[in-house]
């Protein structure tokens, strides 16, 4: 059975299956429709995306999608590790600004579901780390947007090295302060 534990932010959820081992190795399901409708999660994914970060220290993000192609992810880890990050910046809610993390690695299975409203990135712990996730919306580029990663008013407690290799987009992101009130 699949354990699903609830972070310290609403809706963001810790998800590790169970692997099932024997003499050759182990099977997990990561996802199941019934599953996760068995658990109140009623999500449809419709895009899977596969990222690998050569170097350790790689932080992609804190990126997001705003309304008519907000996006629910759910991560997981395929090899190395890594410091998986949301921050709430739903308008109006009780949480706005605040964030959370987990470590995901490939050797424990765990996943992040991360809903809609929330900026996401990770820091690689490892280098050539790889990582599948879904999406339950496409991507839409007119309706993409960052938070900068390393914002101090956020003060996200990332990795001493975190940021040895980051995107020039990502480098350009706006404080979460300078963002406008956005619809997902």
């Amino acid at each position: 059975m699949t354990t699903i534990t609830p972070l310290a932010l609403p809706d963001v959820l810790l998800i590790t299956p169970k692997r099932h081992g024997d003499a050759r190795g182990w099977f997990m399901e990561t996802w199941s429709r019934r599953a996760f409708a068995d658990a109140g999660l009623d999500i449809d994914f419709v895009q899977d995306n596969h990222a690998f970060s050569g170097e350790a220290g790689t932080v992609r993000g804190l990126h997001f999608q705003t309304a008519p192609h907000p996006q629910a992810k759910l991560l997981r880890v395929l090899r190395g590790s890594i410091l998986d990050v949301a921050v709430d910046i739903r308008a109006g809610s009780a949480t706005y600004g605040q964030w959370v993390s987990a470590t995901l690695t490939a050797a424990g299975g765990e996943q992040l579901l991360v809903p809609r409203g929330f900026a996401h990135g990770y820091c690689t712990l490892e280098a050539d780390t790889e990582l599948a996730y879904k999406v339950d919306g496409l991507y839409a580029p007119q309706t993409e947007g960052a938070v900068l990663w390393n914002d101090p008013d956020l003060a996200i407690d990332w990795p001493a090295f975190a940021g040895s290799v980051v995107s020039d987009k990502d480098k350009a992101a706006r404080p979460l302060k300078d963002l406008a009130p956005v619809a997902f």
